[in-house]
């Protein structure tokens, strides 16, 4: 056996219909359409067409929604983190991008969200997420170590690389706000 020997099984190939050849072939002259009617014309797709009654595609009620604002996030469990912090794999302060670079997530999406794992967790170590269950927030604060929870506006542009003056501008903005929220919150416990 030879490679220009390789032939298909007998059948496994069939030509396809050759029509319009002559009225001696069988699919001459109308090519097997019939004679007259809308099907005999060329140019007709009748797609779903059920002799004028609701098509059934129709008939079926409509289900489901895909919300086009919809948000993905790449979401990771403190369970993870912990393996790769005894591993070695992550030190330091753990963001998206440094997942990203470990190759823990695939992709970062619309930002890391962070939730709390079934294993115990004792990690010292900083995470940076954009959003973070209230579990995961206490089991950190609790090991000793931090969760910052970056407001979305200012992960947005961290992710579009605008690290620059603007981003640091909003984030000024955030602590000038939360300062001064703290601030009146101190004034109105002084009055009582």
């Amino acid at each position: 056996m030879k490679l220009n020997q390789l032939r298909d099984n007998p059948g496994a190939r069939k030509s396809a219909t050759r029509v319009g050849r002559g009225i001696g072939s069988g699919k001459g002259k109308t090519c097997g359409r019939g004679q007259k009617g809308q099907k005999s014309r060329s140019g007709v797709a009748i797609k779903g067409f059920e002799g004028g009654q609701m098509p059934l595609y129709r008939r079926m009620p409509k289900s489901g929604f895909n919300n086009p604002n919809a948000k993905e996030y790449a979401v990771v469990t403190l369970d993870t983190i912990q393996h790769y912090i005894s591993t070695g794999v992550l030190s330091g302060d753990i963001t998206a991008e440094t997942l990203k670079s470990a190759r823990i997530i695939s992709r970062v999406g619309d930002g890391l969200r962070v939730i709390k794992g079934k294993k115990p967790y004792e990690a010292k170590a900083k995470i940076v997420a954009t959003k973070a269950s209230a579990g995961a927030i206490e089991v950190v604060s609790k090991a000793g170590g931090t969760l910052e929870v970056l407001p979305a506006k200012v992960n947005k542009l961290l992710k579009e690389g605008k690290v620059g003056k603007k981003a640091q501008r909003v984030q000024k903005g955030i602590e000038k706000a939360e300062a001064r929220d703290a601030k009146l919150a101190t004034k109105s416990k002084d009055k009582k």
